[in-house]
């Protein structure tokens, strides 16, 4: 019951009830996407892959013509709701300043199975990095279940998919690095992962040795002030293991924030993480 309270997200919030504050999580990230598709000139629904799942929307910056950055944004959930159809809030201050934002969908659980979602966001930068020669550099940013995806891309082995993206960034938002703890709630009754698949699907299991290049990618961390402690917890923990193995982290623990403000926020451009 205890892991259970842990890693319910919603009974963390000052604001809101926890039934209300994920309907309102889902309003404001669909308001927020619907609003970026009508100012930004955008590529939806392309295909990465022949899955369901495996499609990418894009938000172009104004002057798309010389080569720019892209912010990855990969969705949360806890691996079994939402989709890219909720992941473009983010664009609008982004694309102002001539970055692109890729939100990539992936298949969620009962569907998808965590090995599968982990591939299918390795496959969706190869893809990119393929398709878009003039992206110049790729910054990811994955939020909650998202930002678990988002991590397990830093230990990916790219000699199996024949180009190495050039990832300069990875911005980690009150994520789960750990899923050793998620067997024993009701999260993993639609995951229905087992031991073996929680252990090798744990960021903080597989952290390899920073490349070589790793002086040119930053990890930032960042968790809110009303995630839960365990939230907060494995945050500090997967930062530390990362800085061990000599990646370049910081950490960033946002006041006034829960699990939920703590992303949405980035449709703001004053935004401290939006800044960052």
């Amino acid at each position: 019951q205890a892991l259970e309270d842990q890693y319910s997200p919603s009974r963390w919030s000052p604001r809101l009830d926890r039934d209300t504050i994920i309907e309102a999580h889902l309003t404001v990230t669909a308001a927020g996407t619907q609003r970026a598709r009508a100012s930004a000139q955008t590529a939806l629904h392309i295909p990465y892959g022949n899955g369901d799942g495996e499609r990418l929307d894009i938000y172009f910056p104004p002057d798309p013509s010389g080569t720019f950055p892209v912010l990855v944004y990969i969705h949360g959930g806890y691996w079994q709701c939402l989709s890219k159809e909720e992941s473009g809030f983010a664009a609008p201050p982004l694309v102002s300043q001539g970055v692109a934002v890729v939100a990539v969908g992936y298949d969620i659980a009962p569907r998808g199975h965590m090995d599968a979602m982990v591939l299918q966001v390795r496959r969706s930068l190869a893809f990119l990095v393929e398709q878009y020669p003039r992206m110049r550099g790729v910054y990811l940013c994955g939020h909650s279940a998202g930002a678990h995806l988002a991590a397990m891309v830093l230990s990916t082995d790219w000699t199996e998919y024949g180009v190495v993206p050039d990832i300069k960034g990875v911005v980690l938002v009150s994520g789960v690095y750990d899923l050793e703890p998620i067997l024993h709630t009701y999260v993993n009754e639609v995951l229905n992962m087992s031991g073996e698949v929680a252990q090798r699907n744990s960021p903080i299991q597989c952290v390899t040795p920073a490349p070589p290049a790793a002086a040119a990618c930053k990890v930032l961390v960042a968790v809110a002030q009303h995630d839960s402690p365990e939230f907060r917890r494995q945050s500090q923990e997967y930062g530390q293991a990362l800085r061990a193995a000599g990646w370049s982290v910081s950490m960033l623990d946002l006041a006034g924030v829960d699990h939920f403000d703590i992303i949405e926020k980035l449709s703001e451009e004053s935004y401290v993480l939006t800044q960052v």
